[in-house]
Parts: C-alpha cells; structure tokens; sequence
C-alpha cells in the first residue's frame, strides 16, 4: 500500500492518498495482477517529468546490518518517442527487453516507486484483438500503451 501527498485528489487539499500496489500470482483467488507504476528517476532526462514506467513482478524485503530494505522486482518500459503523442497528448510506452529478449529488469526500492499508473493499450488499424485478451494478461498481449493522464487529478498534474 502506498501513501503520498496529492493535494488536488478528493482527499483534500491537505490530505493523503491512499493506494495498493499489487503483485500477485492469484489476486481474488483468480487471476494474476501485476500493477505498473511510476517510478521516481531524480531529474533523469530521458523520462517524464523525471519518472519512468514498471510493471512489478515481485514486492519483497531483506534484512542487511540490522535495517529491512523494503524493494520491488520490476520490468521496466522505455518510451517510445522524447514526447506526448501529438493526436493524444499522451506518452507512449512499450515493453522493454535485452538484446537476447529477456525482459529488462530491476530491483529498485519502494521509497522510489510514485504511484500507480494506468496503461491503454495501442491498438492496431485493422486487426481485431484476440479473443485470448484479458484483463490479465492484456499487459503482454500489445506492443505499445498510452501512460493514462486521466486517471484522477495526481496523474493528470504529474503526466502533462
């Protein structure tokens, strides 16, 4: 679960928001649920606004001198393109990957991750989508997604 300050959202102006973050083999007994997130980059300059999008694969925690340092496995997504996309105004992602096609991943730590972020899926002109696309597994059924501003205020601040 995530807490941070987002002072436009309907917790008020000087309230916290309040999220979870999932990461899960079995969410509600049934499907997988594998979140994507912003993550913080500091100032990194091939990002937006300084942040990076991840899908978590894996929330865990070790001990090492006395101090638990709380991470998340994370696959990580490049942008595609250095800017919104110009019918949209929305970032575009995809998927990002080796050279030998492995997915490119990352331990990071929790204190990085922004919040959640919602991705749409780039839909082809003429092919229609498969009927194995679920909501489940529709993360890895498209090459390229939309990072979704309008999700609530927080996102729309950080993502335009």
């Amino acid at each position: 679960m995530a807490t941070f300050f987002a002072p436009s959202d309907p917790s008020g102006i000087r309230g916290l928001h309040r999220e979870h973050i999932r990461a899960t083999p079995s969410w509600r007994r049934r499907a997988t649920c594998y979140d994507t997130i912003l993550v913080d980059m500091d100032n990194s300059p091939n990002s937006i606004n300084s942040m990076d999008v991840a899908r978590v694969l894996c929330l865990f925690s070790f001990p090492f001198l006395g101090k638990t340092f709380p991470c998340a496995l994370v696959h990580w997504y490049k942008h595609i393109g250095s800017k919104l996309d110009d019918a949209t105004g929305i970032w575009m992602v995809c998927p990002s990957f080796e050279d030998n096609g492995s997915r490119e991943l990352s331990v990071i730590h929790l204190d990085s991750i922004f919040c959640a972020v919602y991705l749409l899926p780039m839909f082809g002109n003429s092919d229609p989508i498969h009927p194995a696309v679920t909501f489940d597994n529709s993360l890895d059924a498209f090459k390229g997604y939309y990072v979704n501003k309008y999700t609530n205020h927080h996102s729309f601040e950080i993502l335009s």
